[in-house]
């Protein structure tokens, strides 16, 4: 469990994932992000809820796979992260293109 919770909540969500599949899924009012990996579900609904002011109706988490990359002679490994898909009530929504 996190420490002091208000402040962590806020470091849990680092950044949404903006590919290809993810824009599909906005479609169905489903965001994704990466997470911190230790963060559990109800830590993950606890820092969307209150970063954004929606209600959340479903979350799955994954853990990627890390993967070994090689530039030139170095070799090294991809950075881990935890990655959360989270379906929002049908009348919220989050900007993640805002419109200035």
């Amino acid at each position: 469990m996190l420490k002091n919770k208000q402040s962590s909540l806020v470091d849990l969500v680092h950044k949404p994932v903006l590919t290809d599949k993810t824009t599909r899924l906005l479609e169905d009012n489903q965001y994704c992000f990466t997470v911190r990996k230790d963060a559990n579900k109800k830590e993950i609904k606890q820092a969307i809820e209150k970063l954004f002011q929606v209600k959340i109706i479903k979350i799955n988490t994954l853990i990627k796979p890390q993967k070994q990359r090689t530039v030139g002679k170095f070799k090294g490994k991809k950075t881990l992260f935890k990655k959360a898909i989270v379906k929002l009530h049908p009348d919220d929504q989050i900007a993640l293109f805002p419109e200035n």
